[in-house]
């Protein structure tokens, strides 16, 4: 499954005043893969700010880059992967290679990169129809894990009749990522919670994000102008000509809907068949969304927890009253701060680690995760162990088992600034922000001041970008199926609607449940709704709901 990312419960006040956008991966069940998240820091640089160029593209028809389209991929066995083999996942159908694109494409002669790619070969290829592009969130995610671990999700139909290929977007996984803090560096930071006072908070969050930009920039400087999300749908057109695909056909999940959006706009007349699930709305302020997102995982919290005294009484830690039990766990999360609790590896499980794990399990349905939330709550609060809610948190940070993390926070901030960076809201706007998260998601938003949007986003980033949120039309693409969710936290559903209306011709599909997204639930009505469109371009009816 992936999921849109949102930031910790606390620290997302730090992320909303950052401005940095909210989105996140699709995660599998099975995956020892991290969910994306949006990281609050954004940081300043001493150099002067640059702009990131956003022309117009003109593909294939470019002859600058024709190298680039016409080159054909070497593919190969994968390379050994000790987590697969030990998670007893069998990936001898795949084959990985490389794809050359141009780092900055105003000047592809001056410097290229390369992005690592996985292809699940299409079973039937005497019917093979061509290749399925997936892309998991973010952003940051790994679109080559995407499909390693969640080969399960492809089988059947479209396995059988398509190459199921995943990409890691420039700045991600091993295509050339963004990297600019170490594990023990990373493992510090994870581990402190910001301070109550607001004051104190707002101190913190600018040395945070000052010191987080100088170290980007350092370490990844030349990367950080080419590593938006409008340079990553470029590079998958290329993908697409590379693989000798006349259309793209494509799956994105949570950020993933973002970047089909793009592709769409920017190449119309190279669109296929495009699935957008746990839609993001592109013209939607990132202020705004980060509100609706808090609002969405307080909501799905409070189901949460009502779910546990109503239908698991005997192994529910939150007493036996349906209408306080969400506060019960709060209280104790918010305990943490003050009174942490010491995993087996050393570490601290604070109040914002706490909250991580919680809004990490939040991302799935009610039929698997609200079952470990239930038993790691339960774990923490009645034993005082705090190890599977920590285990629950390193997933979203992207950290393994051996403390190792993945570069998928590094690149959630890159890209998210090389996207959008909002201006300073007004004081009318983010006082609105405040009193709707005090109304509607007090138990996220504790001590939530105006305060703490008193900057634009990625105020001390080192670039600055010309993008800007937008509706996406995409005039002259092929009909787009876009898909929501409606207890979806992390993308809520009116950003689905919002996102099926802006575009010239697209059909919304719901399904009606619990968690980020539809594909890979388990819900046979989405599963053939999505088949038939990608096998042969049905388009679900109108108003098609799946519960």
């Amino acid at each position: 499954m992936t999921i849109f990312r949102a930031a910790r419960p606390r620290v997302l006040l730090t992320a909303l005043a950052a401005g940095t956008l909210l989105l996140t991966a699709a995660c599998n069940d099975t995956a020892p893969t991290a969910q994306d998240k949006a990281s609050g820091a954004t940081a300043p640089s001493t150099a002067s700010p640059t702009t990131t160029p956003t022309p117009k593209p003109k593909g294939e028809a470019d002859p600058a880059l024709k190298a680039f389209y016409g080159q054909r991929i070497t593919w190969a066995d994968c390379p050994a992967d000790p987590r697969a083999e030990q998670a007893k996942i069998d990936t001898s159908g795949m084959q990985c290679g490389k794809l050359h694109v141009p780092l900055d494409y105003t000047a592809p002669a001056a410097d290229a990169i390369d992005l690592a790619l996985i292809k699940y070969a299409a079973a039937d290829q005497g019917k093979r129809i061509g290749s399925l592009m997936v892309n998991p969130g973010g952003p940051g995610a790994s679109g080559v894990e995407m499909v390693k671990y969640g080969a399960k999700d492809y089988d059947g139909t479209l396995h059988s009749r398509f190459d199921v290929i995943g990409f890691d977007p420039r700045g991600t996984g091993d295509s050339s990522p963004v990297v600019c803090y170490d594990d023990q560096q990373l493992d510090a930071a994870n581990q402190q919670d910001a301070p109550d006072d607001p004051a104190e908070r707002k101190a913190a969050q600018v040395k945070q994000s000052t010191d987080h930009a100088a170290a980007c920039q350092a370490k990844s400087g030349k990367l950080l102008p080419f590593v938006g999300t409008r340079n990553t749908a470029r590079d998958l057109d290329v993908l697409r000509a590379a693989v000798g695909d006349k259309k793209l056909n494509y799956l994105g999940i949570s950020y993933g809907t973002y970047l089909g959006a793009l592709y769409a706009e920017e190449f119309p007349q190279n669109t296929g068949r495009l699935i957008l699930d746990g839609a993001v709305d592109p013209a939607q302020d990132t202020l705004d969304h980060g509100v609706d997102q808090q609002v969405g995982f307080e909501k799905s919290f409070e189901r949460f927890a009502a779910d546990c005294v109503d239908n698991h009484a005997d192994e529910c830690p939150l007493g036996t009253n349906r209408d306080k039990a969400a506060k019960k766990a709060a209280d104790f999360l918010d305990g943490l701060h003050d009174k942490p609790l010491t995993a087996k590896d050393g570490r601290k499980l604070g109040r914002d680690m706490a909250w991580t794990g919680v809004v990490s399990l939040l991302y799935g349905d009610e039929k698997t995760s609200w079952e470990y939330l239930r038993n790691s709550l339960g774990w923490a609060m009645k034993r005082g162990k705090g190890d599977y809610l920590m285990a629950a948190a390193d997933d979203y940070n992207g950290r393994d088992q051996k403390g190792h993390y993945s570069p998928m926070d590094e690149a959630n901030t890159a890209i998210s600034c090389a996207d959008a960076a909002r201006p300073a809201p007004t004081p009318e706007h983010a006082q609105q922000a405040v009193d709707r998260l005090l109304q509607e998601a007090p138990l996220l938003s504790k001590g939530v001041t105006v305060a703490d949007y008193s900057e634009p986003g990625c105020a001390y980033w080192p670039f600055k970008t010309q993008e800007k949120p937008h509706t996406v039309r995409a005039e002259g693409a092929a009909p787009i199926l876009v898909v929501g969710t409606t207890g979806d936290p992390a993308t809520p559903y009116a950003s689905a609607e919002k996102l099926a209306q802006g575009f010239a011709k697209a059909t919304l599909l719901t399904r009606v449940g619990e968690g980020h997204a539809a594909f890979g639930k388990g819900n046979t009505c989405i599963d053939r709704a999505m088949e038939a469109y990608l096998t042969d371009g049905t388009m679900p009816a109108e108003g098609t709901r799946c519960s």
